[in-house]
């Protein structure tokens, strides 16, 4: 039966008997690469050559079928969807730019950040809308947006933009994070606008699915423009 187990499994580091003394205790940690050795051994025959395991069936039997249906994405209403063309223009666009930006991103890392620009921890969820949104939006009051003597501009009241500067810096789990606050923040607020075909979103939003469904392939999003 040894001779059959070790040709389906054979050992890749083959040990003979190993003599060890009298009052080897397997109990205590080894003192000898032999008593390591045997100690292996020991634990090996203990094993059993077949485990069973206890299910119980009447788990099995709860939540077996789950029925989804792929009905697939509406088309655009008349107007409010870009051309092919259009689409392959901006995949093109961003693919070149995607390059530049990882070309640059080492020589951004080295340069220093403006003495407003204080980058939240990545954990900080609140910290990154008020960093993102602005103080204005973020807490919904009328603040009137004050000048900044360096700047002209207080980004800490209308949040700072998506600066190379700012971006070499996250890693893609922080932007991924971020990414995510803002997303809930937006839910939260049930940040539902109502678009016309003319409104300038639209093109952004017609953006940002063309990219992520042509350009990462997410063809679930992609129309079947022509």
């Amino acid at each position: 039966m040894e001779s059959a187990v070790e040709e389906l499994m054979p050992r890749l580091l083959p040990v003979g008997d190993c003599d060890l003394t009298e009052d080897f205790d397997p109990t205590v940690p080894p003192r000898t690469p032999q008593e390591y050795l045997k100690r292996v051994q020991i634990e090996a025959a203990r094993c059993p050559d077949v485990v069973v395991a206890q299910i119980d069936p009447k788990k099995l039997k709860k939540k077996q079928t789950v029925n989804i249906s792929l009905s697939g994405c509406q088309p655009a209403p008349v107007g409010y969807s870009p051309t092919l063309k259009w689409q392959q223009q901006q995949v093109a666009q961003f693919s070149t730019i995607r390059q530049n930006v990882n070309k640059n991103r080492d020589h951004w890392k080295t340069q220093q950040l403006d003495s407003n620009v204080a980058i939240p921890r990545s954990e900080d969820e609140e910290a990154w809308k008020k960093f993102c949104l602005g103080e204005k939006l973020y807490f919904e009051t009328a603040v009137q947006v004050s000048s900044d003597d360096n700047e002209g501009i207080d980004y800490v009241q209308i949040g700072f933009p998506p600066l190379l500067s700012i971006v070499s810096r996250m890693n893609q789990a922080t932007v991924t994070s971020v990414l995510e606050y803002l997303t809930n923040w937006l839910a939260n607020k049930e940040f539902t606008p109502e678009l016309n075909k003319d409104d300038e979103k639209v093109s952004a939003l017609n953006l940002i699915i063309c990219l992520v469904g042509r350009y990462f392939d997410q063809h679930d999003l992609a129309d079947e423009a022509t």
